[in-house]
């Protein structure tokens, strides 16, 4: 794995710990494939590339603060 899949792995890592302390996700771990990740979203395991993985988790922790 390059230097940038790493640090994009680890930023949603990061981003996913946090939705998931403000329980808007169940879950979330590394996903069958290296450039995807696992996200459990209203009860369905989705397996998502790196880059819309961060995109998602980005939407989805602003939209649920602005609340």
């Amino acid at each position: 794995m390059n230097t940038t899949s790493t640090v994009l792995r680890n930023e949603v890592r990061e981003l996913a710990e946090e939705a998931f302390h403000r329980k808007l996700i169940s879950g979330y771990g590394d996903g069958e494939n290296i450039n995807e990740y696992q996200i459990i979203y209203q009860g369905k395991p989705r397996h998502i590339p790196l880059a819309e993985a961060r995109l998602f988790l980005i939407d989805l922790i602003y939209r649920n603060s602005i609340y």
